[in-house]
């Protein structure tokens, strides 16, 4: 995930002001975090960390370095317990004056052979890996003997559980900036992978194999999801091991203006799966939605995903979205680089050192780190917001969809609009938006008309929040804007070649979209 740097003071948490100066790595963390707080809070003792050989502190009324591990490295082990206070400060930290907010955009794609079609198997994964890292000066990321990702600067490339290949972006200024990088990146890949006889497709679900064909990756979180995914739904397998996605990470300057862009982004998330609907097949044949991928995650885990209907409550702000994270069920915890399985336990239970694998431990803020990214709401909050409802799709796609959430979200008078336009939605109607969307996408009836004529609606204000941003990046929207025009999905477009010129084969999408 993108992670983004430079606060300004939060109005929340008793008028503290709370400022994170990290020097990040894209989705591994914080590192030489700055962490200072200035009262006229109550103040308690200092939180001493331990991590490795260097003495960590946490203290009020002054300012530490604080050697924040990645979830891939040992973590702090805190020597006090965190308050809510802190876990709500981490994020608040998040806010930023408008001249620092960035763009971060993350894409998966699956790897396959091109020969047989068959999904990438480890061993080439990690022949790929090695080869950009060498080829490209990429840093490693390994978990044991095993290489995992690759990181440089501020973007990294990492693994999905189902060897689905990832790029995290950095923060970036502008959309020319990141449609570069993309390209950038899917030269490096194609480059090396080419050689290798590996091609890679940009779709939201597996069109062809089923998922024992599905390759499964030597990352130690994984087998924790993947045990713990059939109890609590019947299509989380699914989601792990077959889905990939495109998203963006964007900034708020304060607890308000986060409030406006989550309201304004778990509204919208249907416009966009509809206007991305890119997952049509499953094992061969039609799987009856258009966006699959949406669909999965109605069923994955219903206590950690959905479109949370209290971030429209009166009272929502930083503290309401923690103690939704604090009743999540937990995942994992990460010590002396192994992953301890904490499935179903509370992150309450945690703060308290009544987690029973480990007993009168307390957590730190990698802790909370790690598990803000185990929750998958449509509109997930870090320190930043994430717009999650697209499928993953080709590269004008790829930089198509930060295009249409900086115009909206970035530009006052199109998130007003947006906010306006979906003020009177009850509960009700974005709840049947999100369950009715994947299958039948713009073609949805609502109100008094279709979700076609939304998102003709939120397409023109994404131009013109565009447009007065005075990067000339309107041009970005192109792949979406024909979308809206003719009002058929990039998944409708694949269904009419599979029962026309494909002869009712999946096989030919592989070339289609083939980046």
């Amino acid at each position: 995930m993108a992670l983004m740097s430079h606060t300004t003071p939060s109005s929340h948490i008793c008028n503290e002001i709370v400022q994170f100066r990290p020097d990040y790595n894209a989705n591994y963390g914080m590192v030489n975090r700055v962490i200072s707080f200035m009262p006229p809070c109550q103040t308690r003792a200092p939180l001493g960390l331990h991590a490795g050989s260097a003495l960590v502190r946490f203290k009020r009324g002054g300012q530490f370095t604080v050697a924040a591990s990645p979830p891939t490295e040992d973590v702090a082990v805190a020597a006090e317990p965190l308050t809510k206070e802190d876990l709500v400060g981490y994020l608040a930290s998040g806010c930023k004056p408008k001249e620092k907010w960035r763009i971060g955009t993350e894409h998966e794609k699956f790897g396959f052979e091109i020969e047989t079609l068959r999904p990438m198997k480890y061993d080439q994964i990690a022949e790929l890996l090695n080869s950009i890292a060498e080829r490209f000066d990429w840093e490693k990321i390994m978990e044991g003997d095993n290489i995992i990702g690759l990181k440089q600067g501020k973007q990294s490339i990492s693994l999905e559980p189902g060897g689905q290949f990832e790029l995290s972006g950095a923060p970036l200024e502008t959309l020319h900036q990141t449609c570069a990088e993309v390209n950038s990146h899917l030269y490096q890949v194609k480059a090396v992978a080419e050689e290798m006889g590996i091609g890679f497709l940009g779709i939201g679900f597996q069109p062809k194999w089923g998922r024992k064909d599905i390759p499964i990756m030597p990352k130690g979180r994984y087998d924790i999801m993947r045990n713990y995914m059939p109890k609590v739904g019947s299509l989380g397998l699914d989601m792990m091991l077959r889905t990939c996605t495109v998203q963006v990470n964007l900034d708020f300057s304060s607890e308000a203006d986060m409030i406006r862009k989550f309201r304004a982004g778990l509204a919208l998330q249907p416009i966009a799966t509809a206007l991305f609907a890119n997952s049509p097949f499953t094992e061969g044949k039609p799987n009856g939605y258009l966006s699959m991928r949406s669909h999965i995650w109605s069923d994955t885990d219903n206590n950690r995903t959905g479109m949370l209907p209290f971030v429209f409550d009166e009272s929502f702000g930083f503290e309401q979205y923690v103690d939704y994270a604090l009743d999540v069920p937990m995942y994992f915890v990460y010590r002396n680089k192994k992953y301890i399985d904490c499935t179903g336990m509370s992150f309450r239970d945690f703060m308290d050192g009544k987690l029973p694998p480990i007993p009168g431990e307390f957590p730190n803020l990698n802790d909370w780190e790690n598990h803000l990214t185990t929750i998958f709401p449509e509109v997930r909050l870090k320190r930043y917001l994430e717009m999650r409802g697209a499928d993953g799709g080709p590269w004008r796609r790829l930089c198509a969809l930060p295009a249409f959430w900086v115009g909206i979200l970035y530009d006052e008078d199109s998130l007003q609009s947006v906010l306006d336009m979906t003020a009177d939605w009850t509960p009700q109607e974005r709840q049947m938006l999100r369950s009715k969307v994947p299958k039948t996408g713009l073609r949805m009836p609502f109100r008094d008309g279709f979700v076609k004529h939304i998102a003709e609606d939120v397409i023109k204000l994404a131009k013109e929040g565009l447009e007065r941003r005075g990067f000339k990046e309107t041009g970005f929207l192109n792949a979406v804007a024909d979308v809206v025009r003719t009002g058929v999905t990039p998944a409708e477009n694949l269904l009419e070649m599979y029962n026309g010129k494909w002869g009712q084969s999946v096989d030919p999408v592989f070339e289609e979209l083939l980046y």
